[in-house]
């Protein structure tokens, strides 16, 4: 699927020079809380989330130039997002040099330290499920569940087949759906 006309308005305005920040701007402001959003479920942290995304935008900006269009821009972005996402994490578990179960117990912390956080309700029974969950089945649950995101396009972001997709998502409900069972 092609970039959506309003996507190749923005992407025109940033083409020229004497616009480029105000298209870039406008890009911002049309994507930043979806991806903030996506980010966040990963990193969980407001702060990681938020310098996850920072560094989000900044590659956006260097690489925007040779953005091809044969993608929807949201798709590309996205994709940037999780890969952003997962050296996040992948650089938690070096600089600890814990187990990848302490590095879980740790965003289990963070999530439980959070003022909103009640153990009782249902959807932080839901998170810490989550977050017990692999790292690319927690990504691919994310963009189903949250993000209602189509297999189709989460394969284009993932770079998996949609058949792999599938069974990962499955595979994760089932967890989830015994993890919150069993707490």
């Amino acid at each position: 699927m092609a970039v959506t006309q309003d996507d190749k308005a923005l992407l025109a305005l940033y083409r020229q020079p004497d616009t480029r920040e105000k298209g870039f701007t406008y890009i911002i402001q049309k994507y930043q809380e979806r991806l903030y959003w996506h980010i966040r479920r990963l990193v969980v942290d407001h702060e990681d989330a938020n310098d996850v995304l920072q560094n989000v935008f900044i590659k956006v900006w260097k690489n925007l130039e040779g953005f091809r269009e044969d993608a929807q821009l949201f798709t590309w972005l996205y994709k940037i997002a999780t890969n952003e996402c997962l050296t996040f994490l992948e650089q938690q578990k070096r600089k600890s040099a814990v187990s990848l179960s302490d590095v879980e117990t740790g965003l289990s912390n963070k999530l439980r330290a959070d003022n909103q956080f009640d153990a009782n309700k249902l959807e932080w029974k839901l998170q810490k499920a989550i977050l017990s969950l692999p790292e690319k089945q927690r990504v691919v649950f994310n963009l189903r569940y949250y993000d209602e995101m189509p297999y189709e396009e989460m394969s284009r972001v993932l770079e998996t087949s949609e058949g792999a997709l599938k069974a990962s998502y499955h595979h994760a409900v089932k967890k989830i759906e015994e993890f919150i069972k069993n707490s």
